[in-house]
């Protein structure tokens, strides 16, 4: 069971405060205690881990994912195709044309019960778009695209403070 294929997104994920790694591990075991049988892809990018859930191998048909920024270091629980969802709360946040989400402080916060039914629908609605039935498989972990070149968090910040200091002297003189 893909589930238990971690290897990967361990090493993704390791960078980050021990913190972030128990809340993306317990949101990843969420979605695959309620889908079991989908498909998660991976992409360690240059600004960002992400990881979602797709009844395919396709980006397209991913309904919901997790992502981990590197500079915000921002967890979202997203949904792909977002904008399509009922979201009668109006928690989802969002203004593009289809990804919409949820930013994830912690476990207590996260609104399990509204976002299964929100997961539900996505998934109903990434089943519609899948146009040739055997693209269908279950249960595998693919890991998608690996960037060479990370963002870190380190240097842009460092450089940042030392702006704002040599502007601060500036205006001292």
């Amino acid at each position: 069971m893909s589930k238990d294929q971690t290897k990967d997104l361990i090493k993704f994920i390791k960078p980050f405060d021990k913190e972030i790694n128990e809340l993306v591990f317990w949101l990843r075991e969420f979605v695959w205690d309620l889908y079991p049988t989908s498909n998660e892809l991976i992409y360690d990018n240059y600004n960002a881990v992400a990881f979602g859930w797709s009844p395919t191998d396709k980006v397209g048909h991913t309904f919901c994912s997790i992502a981990v920024g590197r500079t915000s270091k921002n967890i979202h629980f997203g949904f792909y195709w977002g904008s399509e969802l009922s979201d009668p709360e109006k928690l989802l946040i969002g203004n593009g044309k289809q990804y919409r989400y949820i930013l994830v402080k912690g476990k207590n916060d996260f609104p399990k019960e509204y976002i299964t039914k929100l997961m539900h629908e996505a998934f109903v609605n990434s089943l519609a778009k899948v146009k040739n039935r055997n693209q269908i498989m279950e249960g595998a972990t693919i890991t998608k695209s690996i960037s060479g070149k990370k963002r870190e968090l380190k240097k842009h910040t460092e450089k940042k403070k030392a702006k704002v200091l040599s502007n601060k002297k500036s205006v001292k003189n």
